[in-house]
């Protein structure tokens, strides 16, 4: 049984890393709120053993992910407290293995690879950093019909992540000298990395971002699609995530598509805003989809999504 320590131990870690999903967390019932935390944590402690790796050489950083993995899938005794927990956790609802290995191998490939040539192969690093997290919490959330449940749940988890990383943007070059916009897409608007890495905004970095917030907005229709298939008192909290997480869009087309002077951040009073919009949506309407329209202004991908290419015309060219 996951000791309260090591729930708390987890909760903690989401509240300092993950505050736009703390939020949504919240909302879930405690059996699967605090296996939440559990989970979130386990993401974190692989993630950051790449992402705040510092002078710590690469062979090492694949030693340390290969410890987690075997501790994760209960192979080795660990007195780490978020492994453990997971570990007990993985038995407990049955999560696939092979979703662990798929999560574990996304992290180890961020020690060498820092750009991605086309979506496809973007995809794939995804299906494993975001998808098979979407499917281990639905593991956890133990929907009546999984079956249908999953692919909606894979396509939400990689609408964050697609979300995460044109956000992020300035902050991965900096930090990690990582660009995850596809090379294809730069080079269709004649973008180049070393533009980027100058943090140069016109109109083709502009047209670059408009283009993938399109794409993933297309993964949130798909992944707010399958919200009715989860447990009724799981629904609210994964739509607000949605709504949460989508919301950077409004905010990046509100800033011109610029995320290379600074990361756009939500302030706490617009997550707050967006909670309590839509939990009196969801008073009146326990339909996911109409309404995460109802909270992008009932609009789909306009509203909060599309303010529409007069923000490009209205930027430089270089």
């Amino acid at each position: 049984m996951v000791e309260d320590t090591q729930i708390a131990r987890s909760k903690a870690i989401q509240q300092r890393t993950g505050k736009t999903f703390h939020v949504a967390t919240r909302l879930l019932p405690q059996r699967i709120r605090e296996a939440t935390y559990v989970l979130y944590a386990f993401f974190r402690v692989a993630d950051e053993v790449v992402d705040d790796a510092g002078d710590v050489p690469p062979a090492q950083q694949r030693e340390e992910l290969e410890r987690i993995r075997a501790a994760a899938l209960g192979e080795i005794d660990t007195d780490d407290p978020v492994l453990s927990a997971f570990a007990e956790l993985r038995e407990e609802y049955e999560i696939d293995p092979e979703d662990v290995n798929t999560f574990v191998d996304a992290m180890a490939s961020d020690i060498e690879t820092d750009r991605y040539e086309t979506y496809d192969e973007l995809e794939a690093y995804m299906d494993g950093s975001a998808s098979a997290v979407g499917r281990m919490m639905t593991a956890v959330m133990e929907p009546d019909n999984p079956e249908r449940a999953l692919p909606h749940a894979t396509a939400l988890g990689e609408a964050f992540q697609l979300t995460n990383f044109l956000r992020d943007v300035r902050e991965d070059i900096v930090e990690r000298d990582r660009i995850y916009l596809p090379q294809s897409t730069l080079d269709r608007h004649g973008v180049t990395n070393e533009q980027l890495k100058a943090f140069e905004m016109d109109t083709k970095v502009a047209a670059v971002m408009q283009d993938e917030l399109n794409r993933a907005e297309q993964l949130y229709a798909e992944g707010v699609a399958g919200i009715k298939y989860l447990p009724e008192d799981c629904q609210l909290a994964v739509l607000l995530a949605a709504v949460l997480y989508a919301d950077h869009h409004r905010l990046i087309r509100n800033r011109e598509y610029d995320v290379l002077s600074e990361t756009p951040q939500l302030t706490t009073a617009r997550k707050l805003a967006l909670l309590a919009r839509t939990r009196w949506q969801w008073v009146w309407n326990k339909d996911p989809e109409a309404v995460f329209r109802n909270i992008t202004d009932g609009k789909g991908r306009g509203g909060m999504f599309t303010r529409g290419a007069e923000l490009v015309d209205r930027l430089p060219v270089r």
